[in-house]
């Protein structure tokens, strides 16, 4: 009877993916879920993705289904193997569904860096200089980590995702606040965040959101870890170069779709490492930079 069910609701959901799709027709009564998986199969043309995901809690149990997928940075991405997470919306009124705020968590072979767009940078390639404004006010320049072995991740401060900016920053708190004890690494390992929002996120909102996750109650210390923002044509060109995708959600425009990348620079200022999405362990980063930084 169980497998009745699941197989005459999967017909029904996907029957209705074959209606007209419109980005902005949502009901009021559309309901979300978390949903995770891995992707088995892509559909570029028709912007579908096979998923073969986790049990979805209240709403359905694990399967493998066909999705409409409408945020169109992902397909550069997205590809057969990955994880993923994201929304399942649920639109009965209009009687669709589709995932939407996709994170791509991992590559297809488990321990490898996912591959990069041969149209952004790779490992092995040299950075190319930027300038900045850090939390302080003041010019921050990729020429000022030479020497040092660098992370460098972006974030938008207003961004509410536990599992994407959150995370982000959490990870490079904990990051700075580990190297800033560790002798060995203090002065060779640097990080930074930068804010791809630079209508909201000024110098002064970054130093106080930089506080919140270094301890309100502890003397603030962005030497290891700095946050920075730039003229939107400046940021875009560094998010470019490391294929970070983000732009306004048309459903709210207070919040940006984004992917989420943090790539190790070397001393020498090439690339080295390239994390995508938001699995990785703060250790396995700090273990990244302390082997760029030998």
């Amino acid at each position: 009877m169980r497998l009745f069910i699941i197989v005459l609701f999967s017909a029904f959901i996907l029957a209705c993916g074959t209606k007209p799709e419109n980005t902005n027709d949502v009901s009021a009564t559309a309901k979300r879920y978390p949903l995770k998986g891995k992707v088995t199969a892509v559909d570029k043309a028709n912007k579908k993705a096979t998923v073969e995901h986790e049990e979805v809690p209240g709403y359905m149990p694990p399967m493998t289904m066909d999705f409409e997928i409408r945020e169109n940075w992902v397909w550069e991405d997205l590809q057969p193997g990955v994880r993923i997470q994201s929304e399942l919306v649920v639109d009965n009124a209009n009687g669709k569904y589709w995932l939407e705020k996709i994170a791509i968590e991992a590559a297809s072979i488990p321990g490898q860096d996912p591959a990069v767009d041969p149209n952004v940078g790779q490992v092995g390639q040299q950075v190319p200089e930027f300038t900045l404004t850090d939390q302080d006010g003041k010019p921050v320049s990729l020429s000022d980590y030479k020497g040092k072995a660098l992370a460098i991740t972006f974030i938008y401060s207003r961004c509410p995702l536990p599992e994407f900016c959150i995370k982000m920053s959490t990870n490079f708190s904990d990051i700075a606040r580990a190297a800033a004890k560790d002798d060995a690494i203090k002065d060779k390992v640097r990080l930074l965040s930068i804010s791809f929002d630079p209508e909201t996120d000024t110098p002064a909102k970054l130093r106080s959101y930089g506080i919140g996750y270094l301890g309100k109650d502890a003397k603030p210390d962005f030497t290891v870890w700095k946050l920075a923002v730039g003229k939107d044509a400046e940021v875009r060109k560094v998010a470019d170069f490391f294929g970070l995708k983000y732009r306004i959600d048309e459903t709210d425009k207070t919040q940006f779709q984004h992917n989420l990348r943090t790539i190790v620079v070397s001393p020498e200022g090439k690339v080295v490492r390239i994390f995508n999405g938001s699995t990785w362990k703060p250790q396995e980063l700090l273990d990244a930079l302390g082997h760029a930084a030998k």
